[in-house]
């Protein structure tokens, strides 16, 4: 199977993983050219304050189903939003919809203690802040200082007081520390987030950067399972379709531990693209034009 601007050892991976008519949905969702989305700051503001503005701009949009927070936009691009004084002031933050579904699934409650173990930029740390109301207890790390400061930078924009910034390799975290809720959201290739007309895809996307990557999920993986509460439950994330970055990644981290997944409800998840998936209850969205591919599994340490 040939792909224009497809690297071919991905195609091979997809071939390994997925029957014919799966992958040529895959690759028609690298085509696309995705929607913009974005996330009302509940900190901030309102659905109905941001359904207003958007009207008064003659913004199209669409409301989510399964998100009574997100937007679809129709006839604007990032640029234009940008450019609005509700996205200058913190009101709204631009995010995939698929990068909605971690925190929401991740379930935050008031009081918590919660690591986010790959926190920059900070679109799923102010999205946990946001829905339990910035009344929950955030350690985000970030290993990069530059990205660290993006951090700390959005944090602030966004209203968000509940949160504390480590500048840290969260493989490092001393594991006397524990945590009632974690959300790893794991630094992966991107293999569900592939812009066939990207003219840099063949330089970035590389069989190198699977095996990299792979190689820190596991260790992240391992490390947030000590560091999680007995009882408490976490969510592992990547924007990744491929098999060895997700189901592989978690069987190597979970053996020998008191873990195990937790059913993923798909039932209020509605409309949502989905790939075959090799664990039972993880779940994998397909590329489309409003979903980057994403693979989410929730776990919880008996």
């Amino acid at each position: 199977m040939l792909e224009n601007n497809i690297p071919q050892f991905l195609i091979k991976l997809l071939e390994k993983q997925y029957e014919d008519n799966i992958i040529e949905k895959i690759l028609e969702g690298y085509k696309q050219k995705r929607y913009v989305t974005l996330r009302v700051n509940t900190i901030k503001s309102s659905c109905e304050l941001i359904k207003n503005k958007l009207l008064q701009e003659n913004i199209d949009f669409e409301k989510v189903s399964w998100y009574k927070d997100a937007f679809i936009i129709k006839n604007a691009n990032e640029n234009d939003i940008r450019k609005l004084d509700i996205y200058q002031n913190g009101q709204i933050y631009l995010q995939n919809l698929s990068s909605m579904l971690p925190p929401i699934l991740l379930d935050p409650k008031q009081g918590e203690n919660i690591l986010d173990m790959a926190a920059a930029p900070g679109s799923k740390t102010t999205q946990i802040a946001a829905i339990a109301n910035n009344k929950v207890m955030i350690t985000a790390c970030e290993i990069n200082k530059a990205r660290s400061e993006r951090l700390k930078y959005n944090l602030e924009k966004q209203g968000v007081n509940c949160s504390y910034v480590m500048l840290t390799d969260a493989r490092k975290l001393d594991n006397l520390l524990s945590f009632d809720k974690i959300l790893l959201d794991a630094p992966c290739s991107g293999s569900g987030t592939i812009y066939e007309q990207d003219k840099k895809l063949n330089k970035n996307f590389t069989q190198k950067l699977i095996e990299k990557t792979s190689e820190t999920q596991l260790t992240l993986l391992k490390k947030a399972i000590n560091l999680l509460k007995p009882g408490g439950e976490m969510i592992y994330s990547t924007c990744s379709i491929l098999n060895c970055e997700n189901e592989a990644i978690i069987e190597k981290a979970l053996k020998g531990t008191k873990a195990n997944i937790i059913p993923i409800d798909i039932e209020k998840l509605e409309n949502i693209p989905y790939l075959p998936v090799k664990i039972p209850g993880t779940i994998c969205v397909c590329p489309s034009k409003l979903f980057e591919g994403f693979f989410i599994a929730k776990i919880k340490k008996q």
